[in-house]
């Protein structure tokens, strides 16, 4: 299970824009860290290419990368991409509030997903769908999400940010395990679970990650440590959060 441990380079953007070399000198710390699978999320300083180039030579897999639709003007850049990274998972993260404030713009987002759906699927690369605190607040006495799930195709899968599910007011554990095979990727995040304030290290918050992990089980591909913004020095926090990832799992 240590293998399926991965990073959202998102959580190290700042440290990645430094100089000419930020983003390699960011990645190789990673590596050396013992993550081996990375999550991109734009490549400050440097190409996909380069960027695969690099995640080769240190043996870090690329799990999943962070774009939009792969729809109208974005769609070559979008296939360019994911080709040059092996064509790995493709994750849409761009779902605002405006998106799920009612059963009509729900259907109209479900409508485009299923659309990048198509054409993720046409080019021979997976599409999922990360959400934030917004998709799990009811509102007119619906979850969005769960409205969601039954529009979507079944073959679009939730990378359930198991952080802003608790933020948003609903069980993160129960969620995973109600979605089952749907949720096959998981962001492992901890904080005081308030979208207002900073976030913490793994196991240095009020989340049950123990839970999280087991709710998943054999569902779980890929267990993605992302922090959004922390207080404290990111690179220890990325650590930190690494080794608490690898005890709770060899205890398992």
């Amino acid at each position: 299970m240590l293998e399926r441990i991965a990073l959202q380079l998102y959580t190290v953007r700042d440290v990645a824009s430094e100089g000419a070399n930020g983003y390699e000198k960011a990645v190789r710390q990673i590596a050396e860290m013992g993550y081996r699978a990375v999550e991109t999320a734009g490549f400050p300083g440097t190409t996909p290419e380069a960027a695969n180039r690099l995640f080769t030579g240190l043996g870090l897999t690329v799990a999943a990368v962070h774009a939009g639709d792969p729809l109208g003007e974005n769609k070559t850049q979008v296939l360019e991409m994911m080709e040059a990274l092996g064509k790995p998972a493709l994750i849409n993260t761009r779902i605002g509030p405006h998106d799920v404030e009612s059963m009509d713009s729900i259907r109209r987002l479900c409508d485009r997903l299923n659309e990048g759906f198509e054409v993720a699927k046409a080019n021979g690369f997976r599409f999922g769908v990360h959400n934030h605190w917004w998709e799990f607040e009811r509102t007119s006495g619906i979850v969005p999400n769960e409205v969601m799930r039954e529009l979507l195709n079944p073959e679009i899968f939730f990378e359930i940010d198991t952080y802003w599910v608790k933020v948003g007011g609903s069980d993160p554990a129960a969620v995973v395990r109600e979605l089952g095979i749907r949720a096959p990727f998981l962001h492992i995040k901890d904080g005081p679970c308030n979208s207002e304030q900073p976030q913490t290290a793994v196991g240095d918050g009020v989340m049950d990650i123990p839970a999280v992990i087991k709710a998943g089980g054999d569902n779980t591909e890929w267990l993605i440590v992302e922090m959004d913004s922390v207080a404290t020095d990111v690179m220890e926090a990325v650590k930190k959060s690494y080794d608490y990832l690898k005890t709770i799992l060899t205890e398992r």
